[in-house]
């Protein structure tokens, strides 16, 4: 069964999590989702087990799948480190990155532009995905790439939510441009405080990022 298949009930869920629509705690009974879905329960199982590597779910044994605990405190406290280990890639990228992964990432900004100016924030997370991918990759630091990916695979659905806040997706993309230019010109420091202030949710930001996730509405299924 390819990921394909459990990519939708995945995705829903994580952000229905996020949003709070599912509260820690609520069982996620296979059979109810596959129903719900439209699909069958190997699908809904990978879904599960995805959102589990994600820490979003909790398999229990004999007890099925629920959905984890994770107050807001924590949360805050795991984007302040994500602020710190985006911020460490960007300072090592502008050091080492070679000239193609340079230009790959100058590329990967332009596609930005364009997903943004589509105005949708799905298609804009997934290429801003990867260009923060390109500069984790150009840090040529496997430990630092590997534990920067697996944070950034758990706040996956709260970063996605920061982008439905107005003016979001033009932020970000501004605060891109600084980070391309700063990382192309070797400029280490520049670059690292440029992605720390990026990634960091504080001030008015994160009183607007707070309203969207507690007046978010409940996502429509195709089945």
């Amino acid at each position: 069964m390819s990921d394909n298949h459990a990519s939708q009930p995945a995705t829903i869920l994580e952000e229905e999590i996020a949003s709070g629509l599912l509260s820690p705690g609520t069982r996620l009974e296979e059979v109810a989702l596959a129903d719900r879905f439209g699909v069958s329960r190997t699908p809904i199982r990978e879904a599960l087990r995805l959102l589990s590597a994600s820490g979003l779910v909790e398999l229990r044994p004999r007890r099925g799948a629920v959905v984890a605990s994770l107050s807001l405190d924590r949360l805050l406290e795991m984007f302040e480190v994500m602020a710190e280990m985006e911020a460490t890639c960007a300072r090592f990228a502008a050091r080492r990155m070679t000239d193609a992964e340079r230009a790959l990432l100058k590329r990967q900004h332009i596609i930005c532009g364009r997903a943004g100016a589509s105005g949708d924030s799905d298609t804009y997370y997934e290429e801003n995905a990867r260009f923060h991918a390109l500069i984790s990759q150009g840090a040529h630091n496997g430990f630092l790439t590997d534990d920067t990916k697996r944070l950034r695979r758990r706040l996956q659905p709260y970063r996605r939510l920061q982008l439905r806040v107005g003016g979001r997706i033009q932020a970000s993309f501004a605060e891109h441009t600084r980070i391309t230019d700063a990382i192309v010109a070797g400029e280490a420091d520049t670059a690292a405080e440029a992605m720390r202030q990026h990634v960091s949710i504080q001030g008015d930001r994160f009183g607007d990022w707070l309203a969207t996730i507690n007046t978010l509405e409940p996502v429509s299924i195709n089945a």
